[in-house]
């Protein structure tokens, strides 16, 4: 079996030594690796033209002697092509953040992709991180016919705990909440979905209202779970009359799913890997989680 690794450089502009740094630590783990054409280009905060990221990502998804495509970092970008790329079922996108866009065109395509690592990370991570230990096995163990690896992890300790099953969706909250109305809306109004939010530097009333988006369009109400990850130099709001956290307990807490609390994922260092796209069975506890791949 190939394992053919594509960097590529969607949305923002990336610093050429994470890309290379990147590079370096997967041909030590035995893939091989390129880099599209315009992967280290500059136009203002896009990495290249419109064009030339569009081509990029086509180009590789057409290209069926790749296996993964690993965006190099997120930022903005996708918004302005996403909905025009016809994605290839036979490969794994790898991202997160902006990436987002990709993840919700492969939901509505049924297609896998992993909310993980991306260039910088990866080549920074120290080869004991937890969170790079757990990318790679997803690497390696993706597409054999061998069980995705399981996962028992620490969280916050204000989770509604319980057992779920579902189809494990999301992403970045705010790229969710600017897709809302679009064709690559959450599936089936999020009937049969675990979803996944994470985000980084919104005001705590700006969540709130993302949120309560969910809830008074039937989202919240129709998931078989939810998993909130790291909110990221969002601070609580005193005058929000509740924290972050619990703000979107309340408004969860009537349907009886499980939601976990800080689940560690997001724009944080020690971002665990989630197979998107795929049937996922939670436990959830009162201050951990576990996970399995179906």
């Amino acid at each position: 079996m190939r394992n053919h690794v594509h960097i590529l450089s969607p949305s923002g502009v990336i610093n050429e030594e994470y890309v290379y740094g990147a590079r370096r630590r997967l041909k030590r783990w035995g893939y091989e690796v390129s880099i599209a054409e315009h992967a280290l280009c500059k136009s203002g905060r896009f990495a290249g033209t419109l064009e030339e990221r569009m081509a990029d990502l086509q180009r590789a998804c057409d290209d069926d002697t790749i296996d993964i495509i690993l965006c190099s970092r997120g930022g903005y970008g996708l918004a302005q092509y996403a909905d025009k790329i016809r994605l290839n079922e036979r490969q794994l996108v790898i991202g997160f953040s902006d990436i987002t866009c990709l993840h919700s065109l492969a939901a509505l395509r049924g297609i896998t992709s992993l909310h993980g690592l991306m260039c910088k990370h990866i080549s920074q991570l120290s080869s004991g991180s937890m969170a790079l230990r757990a990318f790679k096995a997803m690497l390696d163990s993706w597409r054999d016919s061998c069980p995705l690896p399981e996962m028992t992890t620490r969280t916050g300790k204000t989770s509604l705990t319980g057992k779920a099953q579902g189809t494990l969706r999301g992403g970045n909250l705010s790229i969710l909440y600017g897709l809302r109305g679009t064709p690559l809306d959450i599936p089936d109004e999020g009937r049969g979905t675990i979803l996944f939010v994470e985000d980084i530097s919104e005001r705590a009333y700006h969540i709130d209202r993302m949120m309560q988006n969910l809830r008074m369009s039937g989202i919240l109400s129709n998931l078989s779970g939810l998993i909130v990850g790291r909110f990221t130099d969002c601070d609580d709001d005193k005058l929000m009359h509740g924290s972050i956290f619990s703000r979107i307990r309340e408004m969860t807490a009537e349907y009886g799913y499980p939601v976990c609390f800080g689940f560690p994922a997001g724009h944080v260092t020690h971002n665990m890997p989630l197979m998107l796209n795929r049937i996922v069975e939670m436990e959830v506890e009162c201050d951990s989680i576990h996970l399995t791949y179906k």
